[in-house]
């Protein structure tokens, strides 16, 4: 986000230093702690009646400034956040359906070198839900229906709301939670191929909305535009537990509105990273995640990993 003003004094720079932080904060919670890519192989077929347990460790840090034309030199961002999910597997009208529950808590810091600036805070960030379908090549499987599946292309929904359930006080520069609304949804395709269909491309088209925040700095009403983007993700299976892919994500516009003023911070992102999974039975897995953002106008130049192990129950998953 960017003033109406140019911060010319140490407190002003602590200011966007600390409008840094909440932008990381939102950016890396509740549910895609790493850039928000959403996962590989999100919309590929499972088998219905499956219950999900998802606990989620990610850090992620940033340097210097968050735009080029307000630098705040020698700033270090830090980010730790644990999110908890629950996802339901469900038939709905003959296709995979799915509803996900995430719930954040996070440590976010920050400081700039060579001055006294520096600030921290710790608590629940915003909580979010959301509901997902597949349209096209997902129908709802059985345990044992799908134990005879041949992959196919499939056609995704989702829709994910997040609540303004996180810590927020108007008063203080840094907040875990965003004090609004905000919705996103999204279009995916999956295409499995190759030999033994061990390559997979998905892509996805979402964008996020948001409400506005009518106690921002206290008395003021920031408004974002929409924030679009589009992921593409090119995974292989290396064995039947092992699966790595090579992910990107590119995001634009976003620009900001407080009091009516446009703050001319249209943003533009590209992001790289790659995830790697492993399941050794069919109720657990383990994933790692790294991104890294290559084209950061008007954001973080962040770096970021997660750490996320997932426990599967329920006859789907015998």
């Amino acid at each position: 986000m960017r003033y109406l003003a140019v911060w010319k004094c140490p407190e002003m720079s602590g200011r966007r230093l600390f409008s840094a932080l909440v932008f990381i904060t939102a950016c890396c919670s509740p549910g895609t702690p790493y850039a928000q890519f959403t996962d590989p192989r999100n919309y590929t077929v499972t088998p219905v009646v499956i219950n999900q347990l998802e606990l989620n460790y990610s850090y992620a840090h940033a340097d210097d400034s968050i735009d080029t034309s307000l630098e705040v030199v020698g700033a270090h961002l830090v980010l730790n956040v644990a999110t908890l999910s629950i996802t339901h597997n469900f038939s709905a009208l003959g296709h995979l359906a799915w509803v996900k529950v995430s719930v954040p808590f996070a440590s976010v810091g920050g400081s700039v070198a060579g001055t006294t600036l520096s600030g921290s805070t710790t608590g629940a960030g915003d909580s979010s839900v959301q509901f997902a379908a597949l349209l096209k090549g997902g129908r709802a499987l059985s345990a044992g229906q799908f134990a005879t599946y041949e992959p196919a292309t499939t056609l995704g929904v989702s829709l994910t709301v997040s609540a303004p359930t996180g810590e927020y006080d108007p008063e203080k520069l840094v907040n875990l939670g965003e004090d609004r609304w905000s919705f996103k949804p999204e279009f995916a395709v999956s295409y499995p191929f190759g030999p033994e269909q061990r390559w997979e491309v998905d892509a996805y088209i979402n964008a996020y909305l948001f409400t506005d925040n009518t106690e921002y700095r206290g008395v003021e009403i920031l408004r974002q535009e929409p924030w679009p983007g589009v992921e593409g993700h090119l995974s292989y299976s290396v064995t039947p537990s092992v699966w790595t892919s090579l992910d990107v994500r590119y995001s634009f516009r976003g620009e900001t509105v407080v009091d009516g003023l446009n703050q001319n911070d249209a943003q533009e992102n590209l992001t790289a990273g790659a995830e790697t999974s492993w399941s050794p039975n069919s109720h657990n897995s383990l994933d790692l995640v790294f991104a890294k953002a290559l084209v950061h106008r008007n954001a973080p130049a962040y770096t970021g990993i997660a750490l996320k192990y997932v426990y599967r129950w329920g006859s789907g998953a015998e």
